[in-house]
């Protein structure tokens, strides 16, 4: 902008012949002419709009107080999962009633303290399990990790007990099926995908089975239950509906959150 002074003060000297204030105030003048067309052309263009960030499931369960779940909380999300999949009659038949569930963990139990609870008649029930390619305690988590973990916290109730853990990470359902066949298991720990695979190929049988125990209140690093991963609650629904929610509705079998 500095030459473009310059010539004009020359030019209106030489043109006009006038003093150099008032050429003064003659540049100035033009140039905040310019500079407020310059502002009202900025100020004409379009504004960004600046995208509001979505709220991630982890947002909305971080400002959430933790709440124990209970046996209407299965049921309801069983209804709403198979909704529109199922007839209405079909989904009369899945309907879980409360003398299907065993008592809910309040959140101040570990795992060993609440199946002592929920379960205090174990050694005598152990000690009577004989059947092979299936397990009298179901514990179910979202992922291998959480599996490893829980078996660790099984320490002070399974006693005797053989515990097999039900994962699909790093090991081949083939080899969970001849472990399965070879002897007696009283515990089986893992996720649903797997669990339900290993049911589908008759290598882990409901013959035995007395309790299922979900991993409902534990949350991720992103603060996720189990039933809040897509992928992991489809799971859960397929491995209920693949015979527990019979055998829970015939008295064989109940369910607890934990």
């Amino acid at each position: 902008m500095g030459h473009w002074f310059l010539i004009k003060y020359y030019y209106c000297r030489v043109k006009a012949k006038l003093e150099p204030d008032i050429i003064l105030c003659v540049i100035v003048y033009q140039n905040c002419i310019i500079s407020q067309q310059t502002k009202d052309q900025e100020s004409e263009k379009p504004k960004k709009k600046r995208n509001k960030k979505k709220k991630t499931i982890t947002d909305v369960l971080a400002t959430s107080a933790p709440k124990p779940g209970c046996p209407s909380d299965l049921q309801d999300l069983v209804a709403q999962y198979f909704s529109d999949k199922r007839s209405v009659i079909e989904r009369d038949e899945l309907q879980l009633q409360n003398s299907c569930f065993l008592s809910s963990n309040d959140l101040t139990h570990s795992l060993s303290s609440y199946l002592k609870q929920v379960c205090p008649k174990w050694a005598k029930i152990q000690k009577q399990h004989t059947d092979k390619s299936s397990v009298v305690v179901l514990i179910v988590c979202s992922s291998a990790v959480r599996t490893i973990e829980l078996i660790k916290l099984l320490t002070a109730f399974k006693g005797k007990a053989k515990v097999v853990k039900l994962f699909a990470k790093h090991i081949k359902i083939e080899e969970q099926v001849k472990l399965l066949q070879k002897g007696v298991t009283h515990i089986g720990v893992g996720t649903p995908g797997r669990i339900g695979a290993l049911i589908d190929r008759e290598g882990l049988t409901l013959q035995a089975l007395r309790y299922v125990i979900l991993d409902w209140n534990w949350r991720d690093r992103k603060l996720r239950r189990m039933i809040d991963i897509s992928e992991v609650k489809g799971d859960l629904m397929k491995l209920l509906d693949s015979g527990i929610l019979t055998t829970c509705k015939e008295d064989k079998v109940k369910i607890g959150l934990f």
